[in-house]
């Protein structure tokens, strides 16, 4: 069940595209090969629409057409999901070369922040020294 109009009760009954989320979708995915392909009667959204504000067509027709609409436009996306799950090796390895890659990166950047905070004693041990140092002072 998806929300439409709620003051769109009977088929006859005017429609209100305003807040009707069939035609949000439809407004964002649909072009005209969508109307020839699953609804003929029209040519276009804009005549959909018109036609719904006046009354005569019912929700069921519209949401039957988004969703006609939403199967094509996912078809594609379920397609590559199912390779993907196919080779799920692969997707390891793609993952395991972005996080190497990532790390790579990220190694370098947190090397300087060390390096400019003066806790990289484990490369810097002068740092350790000088601490020793303080310490020893403060004794």
């Amino acid at each position: 069940k998806m929300f439409t109009d709620p003051q769109h009760l009977k088929i006859e009954d005017p429609g209100h595209i305003e807040g009707n989320v069939v035609f949000t979708y439809l407004d964002a995915l649909c072009t005209d090969d969508h109307f020839k392909e699953y609804l003929p009667d029209y040519n276009n959204l804009d005549e959909m629409k018109e036609h719904y504000k006046r009354g005569g067509l019912g929700d069921g027709v519209c949401k039957k057409f988004l969703i006609s609409v939403l199967e094509e436009e996912l078809s594609p996306i379920r397609e590559k999901r199912a390779k993907w799950e196919a080779n799920i090796g692969d997707v390891y390895d793609i993952l395991a070369d972005g996080i190497n890659r990532a790390r790579k990166k990220t190694d370098a950047v947190l090397a300087r922040v060390q390096k400019s905070m003066r806790i990289d004693y484990f490369e810097d041990r002068s740092i350790v020294k000088e601490w020793e140092e303080m310490l020893r002072s403060a004794q």
